[in-house]
């Protein structure tokens, strides 16, 4: 896993995040399997920024019914990433 591509899978884009985002904070979907020094080091390379801390949220998938049909939600891990005073990333700017 040293590719931070694969490391990082995506934004999350929901109303407490964006709260977040206030205090220099930022979340991310992550692979499962990875860790918080290669998820900072990701982070690092791919916006160019300096990572202070992160923070790990491991989502368990939930039973899920909509009339006879039944199944689960999917399980997945989140990362909070705070930067440095004075940084950002601007893709969470623009939208």
């Amino acid at each position: 896993m040293s590719d931070p591509y694969t490391i990082i899978i995506g934004p999350v884009i929901s109303e407490k995040s964006y709260q977040l985002i206030e205090h220099n904070k930022y979340t991310f979907k992550v692979d499962p399997r990875a860790r918080k020094p290669a998820i900072a080091k990701a982070v690092e390379e791919i916006f160019s920024v300096n990572v202070v801390g992160v923070n790990i949220i491991k989502t368990r998938s939930k039973p899920k019914r909509r009339g006879m049909v039944q199944g689960r939600t999917s399980s997945g891990k989140k990362a909070i990433v705070e930067l440095s005073e004075g940084q950002k990333i601007e893709f969470f700017e623009s939208m």
